[in-house]
């Protein structure tokens, strides 16, 4: 019989460590920043590139991934592999807009998200329009305030839209009014659940 490793509380310690499975699913990957960043080290500067990547299957999924690596390739596979890692899964309405007004700080950038209707496209820039393009979205009006850093942006628009899934699953419980306003306005999907 095998001897077993437990910790103070109990339970087992998982000792192989399980791999990440990444889904089949073809995504598009679209290269936002490819930068050269340099760390002092004892010997002098050590250069390294780091690239940014924003990845999305253009119907409900998006990510941003970020890689560093001596070389621009290796870097900008990294980032691809660690935006695979991070999708999140977005709240669309039926007209592909968002249900409602969110506002996000991360950072010193300041996003702020608006439903927009039928017709009116993607009105956003920088970083944010291609999160809310790869991510499936049609419909939307978008403003960065503060920083304008590419990275920062990117992430505060995925924190927006994380947060918009939080409200929406919340909403859901806190009210019959606002839960008749999702099942009216939300896709639907089959068995899927909207938050991640």
């Amino acid at each position: 019989m095998e001897k077993q490793d437990f910790k103070k509380d109990g339970t087992k310690f998982n000792k192989k460590k399980q791999p990440v499975k990444l889904s089949k699913v073809n995504y598009n990957e679209k290269i936002v920043q490819v930068k050269r960043v340099t760390k002092v080290c004892k010997g002098g500067k050590k250069m390294t590139f780091r690239a940014v990547v924003i990845i999305g299957d253009t119907k409900r999924k998006v990510g941003v991934g970020v890689g560093r690596a001596d070389d621009v390739n290796l870097a900008i596979e990294k980032a691809i592999l660690n935006g695979k890692k991070n999708l999140i899964t977005l709240p669309l309405t039926i007209n592909s807009s968002i249900p409602q007004v969110i506002g996000v700080k991360y950072g010193a950038c300041n996003v702020m998200l608006r439903p927009a209707a039928e017709g009116t496209g993607i009105i956003a820039g920088g970083a944010m329009r291609t999160v809310l393009e790869l991510g499936g979205v049609r419909n939307i009006l978008g403003k960065q305030l503060g920083s304008d850093n590419i990275l920062n942006n990117a992430k505060a628009t995925i924190l927006a839209l994380t947060t918009l899934n939080e409200k929406i699953e919340l909403g859901k419980y806190q009210s019959v009014r606002r839960q008749t306003f999702y099942d009216k306005v939300m896709r639907k999907y089959k068995n899927v659940r909207i938050y991640n």
